[in-house]
């Protein structure tokens, strides 16, 4: 969803594959009361605390937005 809407928006291409690159391969772990989970592969949203994430959910929001806006009065 992210590639199609940061395209939709024109968004240079270079761009969507440096955001893409960040992505590939994403691991997280989630901290215990005694250490942490084994890692976790993130398939899904947008990295939590990064600077790019609000933006990166604008692009995405917009781009919905211009795709419902088609064929309404």
């Amino acid at each position: 969803m992210l590639w199609w809407a940061s395209r939709l928006s024109g968004v240079d291409e270079w761009i969507v594959r440096e955001i893409q690159s960040m992505y590939e391969g994403a691991l997280t772990s989630v901290k215990l009361g005694v250490g942490e989970s084994v890692e976790l592969a993130v398939k899904i949203g947008v990295h939590q605390g990064s600077v790019l994430s609000p933006l990166l959910f604008i692009i995405v929001l917009e781009a919905l937005s211009k795709k419902f806006r088609i064929g309404l009065p």
